[in-house]
């Protein structure tokens, strides 16, 4: 794989920033908040980030996890949403951080907002390590971003290879 690497786009000191800032401002929006939040891991690329994340986070929070794609086996979005691993429990009135690696098209991301909103979230927002605009497909920002990236394909600190 190492051959295969061009250059690296973040480093190692760089994602540490980026984990610390973006604790930072979670605990700032969620400080002193009565609410249930929930942090959600979209396995597989993104449970090294959360790790990571959660660690430096402060205010009280559960854990959970979904698998979606929209990638299938190829690395160009197919535009089908796929859940192939569900939640367990019940959302009703929690605040869900969704917690993605990379936003490229936003359609997955958009379907997973919907849908965690018709479960009964009390809200549904989302931080991201990596954020490629250039690639929108749909209306998507994320409400926690870590670095936007140009147009180029990542590996690596758990993203799919």
């Amino acid at each position: 794989m190492h051959q295969d690497i061009a250059k690296i786009l973040v480093s190692q000191e760089k994602i540490d920033e980026i984990t610390t800032r973006l604790a930072k401002e979670i605990d700032r929006d969620y400080c002193g908040e009565d609410k249930r939040l929930v942090l959600l891991c979209i396995l597989k690329g993104s449970v090294v980030f959360m790790g990571d994340l959660m660690k430096k986070i402060t205010v009280p929070m559960e854990i959970d996890f979904m698998k979606v794609s929209s990638y299938g086996a190829g690395v160009e979005t197919s535009g089908f949403i796929e859940v192939s691993l569900d939640l367990k429990r019940d959302i009703k009135d929690a605040d869900i951080i969704i917690i993605e690696d990379i936003i490229d098209s936003g359609r997955t991301l958009q379907k997973l907002c919907s849908l965690l909103a018709t479960r009964g979230a009390h809200s549904v927002k989302c931080c991201t390590l990596l954020d490629k605009p250039s690639r929108r497909q749909v209306e998507m920002q994320a409400d926690y971003t870590g670095i936007v990236i140009p147009d180029e394909f990542v590996v690596g600190y758990g993203l799919d290879f």
